[in-house]
């Protein structure tokens, strides 16, 4: 049995998730960690770890009955990461409850469903890349604020039937759920009012009804049974999150990787190597997870050498398991999307598997070369590494994403 080194405790600010991730890695395929509060956890960081355990029933989802510590009292409330253990949707849960959820959910995102999305996927790549086009020569322009976050924004927010005038206030919730520098108070209160808004939502599509997602949720059944009030608002809590930031990081860090990567990304305009290859080889040495709260152990298990006492909570480190040098060599941590193996756990996998996996994807496969073939002259406007990231240990992301779309006239 191995004996661990000190948890190592989680830059809240996430200034550098891929640092950190070594040295989360250099203590071998799971560390201990000390999360904001003084809690105790661990993160599995090597690939075929991290697999093990999306595939492993020993790790459960459900707090409320595999966390004593948050059972007994000793995790109250004002413990900063709360929202991801109080959400009441699929992952949260285990078992027939997760099979229930999932199946009723996973109506919504068929392959023919997905597939019809992409006129609307389109459209809006269009009108935002008109937007785009407003600017003067030259001008420095927020891509994350102007088409990374909004394109799965608008389309996730336009499949789930969210009028314009509420998604700010439902948007918002998910987006503060993920900060970890954010105190007690501010946690407390953002899960309040983000329930709130999903709960006046769900109101407002009981009596008006349309041809959109939540609608058909509300009325999905599956064995007769319906998804509950607080069943719906989780689900929508998990939807519009995961359908929008981890988008938007996929799409920002892709841009970024290009742009960097001129000898690559000419083997893409040249048409030499597919747009499917940038997106893939994206996803595995820059996901748009960095770490992803919460399972815990149902029984004491012996992982990789480590043992793990029952009742631990446990993160998967998607961002160091796609940079695992046993799996992908010494340049793991190198963009190359000539690279043959471009495996990764982005997108989990498992019964817990993202099921907005596809739309992603869509989503990228249209964006990407939308933007360029629009504005082949696009560059930087600061140098890679003045890029500020996202803020958070929980995403790997960009708080801003600097760019101009054309030279200065």
């Amino acid at each position: 049995m191995t004996a661990h080194p000190e948890p190592i405790v989680l830059d809240p600010t996430g200034r550098d998730v891929h640092a950190e991730a070594e040295r989360l890695r250099a203590q071998g395929p799971v560390a201990q960690v000390t999360l904001p509060g003084d809690v105790r956890a661990w993160s599995v960081v090597g690939y075929d770890t991290v697999r093990q355990v999306l595939n492993d029933e020993r790790f459960a989802k459900n707090a409320h009955e595999h966390w004593p510590a948050f059972v007994n009292g000793e995790i109250s409330d004002d413990f900063p990461l709360i929202g991801w253990v109080l959400m009441d949707n699929m992952t949260t849960s285990d078992g027939a409850a997760h099979a229930r959820l999932r199946n009723l959910t996973a109506k919504a995102f068929t392959m023919r469903r997905t597939e019809a999305m992409r006129p609307r996927v389109e459209r809006i790549v269009r009108e935002l890349l008109d937007d785009l086009a407003t600017a003067a020569p030259g001008e420095v322009v927020d891509l994350k604020d102007r088409y990374a976050y909004p394109l799965p924004t608008k389309v996730i927010c336009e499949l789930f039937g969210v009028p314009e005038h509420m998604r700010r206030d439902v948007m918002r919730g998910g987006e503060v759920n993920t900060e970890t520098t954010i105190n007690h108070e501010e946690a407390v209160a953002n899960v309040e009012s983000w329930h709130n808004a999903m709960y006046e939502l769900i109101e407002m599509k009981r009596k008006e009804p349309d041809d959109d997602l939540l609608s058909m949720l509300i009325e999905a059944r599956d064995n007769g049974s319906r998804l509950n009030q607080s069943e719906l608002a989780g689900t929508l809590h998990l939807m519009l999150g995961a359908g929008s930031e981890t988008t938007t990081n996929l799409l920002s860090k892709a841009v970024v990787a290009l742009l960097t990567h001129p000898e690559q990304f000419a083997l893409v305009r040249e048409g030499k190597v597919p747009w499917r290859d940038v997106i893939e080889e994206t996803l595995r040495v820059e996901s748009p997870i960095a770490q992803l709260p919460f399972r815990f152990t149902t029984e004491e298990v012996e992982l990789a050498g480590v043992r793990i006492p029952k009742g631990d909570p446990v993160l998967i480190g998607f961002a160091a398991s796609g940079r695992d040098r046993g799996r992908h060599g010494e340049d793991a941590d190198r963009f190359d999307i000539t690279r043959p193996d471009k495996e990764h756990l982005s997108f989990g996998y498992g019964v817990h598997h993202c099921l907005g996996a596809p739309l992603a994807r869509m989503e990228a496969a249209i964006g990407l070369p939308a933007l360029f073939e629009r504005f082949p002259d696009l560059a930087l406007a600061v140098p890679a590494e003045e890029v500020q990231p996202q803020g958070t240990f929980l995403l790997n992301g960009t708080a801003t994403l600097p760019i101009r779309l054309t030279p200065a006239s």
